[in-house]
């Protein structure tokens, strides 16, 4: 496999995705979740009524922001759209996957539903091959506990290797805990190192072999083991969010 590229400059997060910081001390926490799992309810508990909405640029998707203050920092709030997975079949699956990758937010909270959190791990998973500076909110806990299902936080904790914090949105439990979190894990007080997919030899060599070549042209812009695992998989879309978001034209041989 070889690579080609040429690039021009970087463009700002508002051209990219109209996120617009008050200050560049501001903080941007992206908030993702499978439908269902009470994510907009998360963002309505953390944000308030300081929030406001429009679409994101060039889609038809809707581009949600709220904004909310923690101890001595500003954070901006960006709901992504509910999707299962970050696979780029759906247009909401892109703008997740793009903002995530592109957006480069300070962290990502991943709302889960504690009542069939296995059906959540396949979109958690992905995040964390993206970044590191994950949360795990593990909301509606009030419902899991009707349902008599009994969950060990720390050691999901320790097995994921990300902040989680238990939560009922609607009732604003846990969210003050949430909040500590994303400060902590934004500012590098909390350094997490999430678990990582094992995959056979054969492609883990090939993701060592590329991810080098990759580091070469983006740096630290992208998470480039994550991007050698796109390609070898073949995904096309994200050849035309590196064009788009990093201003950089790629072309594999």
């Amino acid at each position: 496999m070889g690579l080609t590229y040429s690039s021009t400059s970087k463009k700002s997060l508002k051209d990219l995705f109209n996120v617009e910081k008050s200050s560049e001390d501001d903080l941007v926490v992206a908030l993702a979740g499978n439908p269902n799992t009470g994510k907009s309810t998360v963002f309505n508990s953390l944000t308030g009524l300081h929030q406001h909405t429009g679409n994101w640029p060039g889609k038809t998707v809707t581009n949600t922001q709220g904004k909310y203050s923690f101890i001595d920092k500003n954070f901006i709030v960006v709901d992504l759209p509910g999707t299962y997975s970050l696979l780029a079949s759906s247009i909401e699956e892109i703008v997740a996957r793009d903002f995530i990758c592109f957006g480069r937010p300070d962290v990502t909270v991943v709302v889960l539903d504690s009542t069939c959190i296995e059906r959540n791990f396949n979109l958690l998973l992905q995040i964390m091959e993206i970044t590191p500076r994950v949360v795990v909110c593990l909301n509606l806990m009030d419902e899991a506990k009707k349902k008599n299902i009994k969950i060990d936080v720390t050691s999901l904790e320790e097995r994921l290797g990300v902040p989680i914090v238990p939560s009922v949105a609607r009732s604003n439990k846990g969210m003050d805990n949430l909040k500590e979190k994303i400060y902590d894990v934004s500012l590098g007080n909390i350094l997490p190192i999430p678990r990582k997919i094992a995959y056979r030899s054969e492609i883990t060599n090939m993701i060592c072999e590329l991810s080098p070549k990759l580091k070469k042209i983006f740096g630290n812009n992208i998470n480039t083991d994550w991007l050698a695992l796109r390609l070898l998989d073949g995904d096309k879309s994200i050849l035309d969010s590196i064009s788009k978001y990093l201003n950089t034209d790629i072309n594999i041989y």
